[in-house]
């Protein structure tokens, strides 16, 4: 049993590693370049410039002023495209990095039961959760399952986490310009 638990916290431990592997791939093949930051703030921008106008315009408007808002969407979805295809090469390196990650630890925790699972799983999971585990019962946990539940847990704590110290750090960082602005 002690094996276990050792094993699920090695497991609770390379998730969390993985994941902040996988956030910095991202931020140094995506948020820090010049390439996302001016899509971003284009989008952003005509985003706003959009909303404006859709809030201006009357039920009684020319087809001119539609086919502006028409053009304006246009360019957004354009631009939206554009950062998708940003994000598209770190998605490629962390799926690269993962695959080889994944069957390194599939060749360590092979066969090993990592954790006992407090109810039988469904049965379109249970090969998932009982995978390469010998006998029938089905709540023992192996590693693929484990690790996927931990995984997607974190990496989202992770990315809320990250969002906010980002937002708070930009709202500290103009607050205090402005406080240094009205003392001079």
């Amino acid at each position: 049993m002690s094996t276990m638990f050792a094993d699920t916290i090695l497991i609770v431990f390379i998730s969390i590693c993985t994941a902040l592997l996988a956030e910095g791939i991202t931020w140094v093949l995506v948020y820090r370049t010049d390439k996302y930051k001016r899509l971003k703030a284009e989008v952003e921008k005509q985003s706003k410039k959009l909303e404006k106008k859709k809030e201006t315009i009357t039920e009684s408007a020319g087809r001119q002023q539609k086919k502006k808002i028409e053009r304006q969407e246009e360019k957004l979805k354009n631009n939206n495209r554009d950062l998708s295809m940003v994000r598209m090469k770190s998605m490629f390196a962390i799926g690269f990095c993962f695959t080889a990650l994944m069957g390194m630890f599939n060749s360590i925790f092979d066969g090993r039961v990592v954790a006992k699972l407090p109810f039988v799983p469904l049965s379109y999971i249970q090969g998932l959760s009982h995978r390469n585990l010998l006998g029938e019962d089905y709540t023992d946990c192996s590693f693929i399952f484990l690790y996927i539940l931990c995984t997607m847990s974190i990496r989202q704590v992770m990315f809320i986490y990250f969002f906010y110290i980002y937002y708070f750090f930009h709202i500290f960082v103009s607050e205090w310009s402005m406080i240094q602005v009205v003392i001079m």
